[in-house]
């Protein structure tokens, strides 16, 4: 496309949302980590999150590396801070 590699995907567990950082992984290896979602899209409209069973397209931020048979794992980061 011309924004570049555009995976599409179907959500098998839970939710991906925009904020979430994602992590790609091919023959079950790591190959990168913490990318962040460039654009989430259902059909043609730009998506807050899609729910588990629905298909999406995902536009990773810096990546066009993406092959059919990778898998995007979506990670929520949540920064704790500690009491004293």
């Amino acid at each position: 496309s011309r924004v570049g590699t555009v995976a599409g995907c179907v959500v098998t567990d839970g939710v991906i949302q925009r904020s979430h950082k994602v992590r790609l992984v091919r023959d079950g290896r790591i190959v990168q980590d913490k990318l962040s979602l460039d654009s989430l899209k259902r059909f043609k409209d730009d998506v807050r999150e899609v729910r588990a069973g629905l298909e999406c397209g995902i536009k990773l931020d810096g990546y066009d590396d993406v092959k059919p048979g990778d898998i995007l794992e979506a990670i929520e980061v949540i920064e704790v801070v500690p009491e004293l």
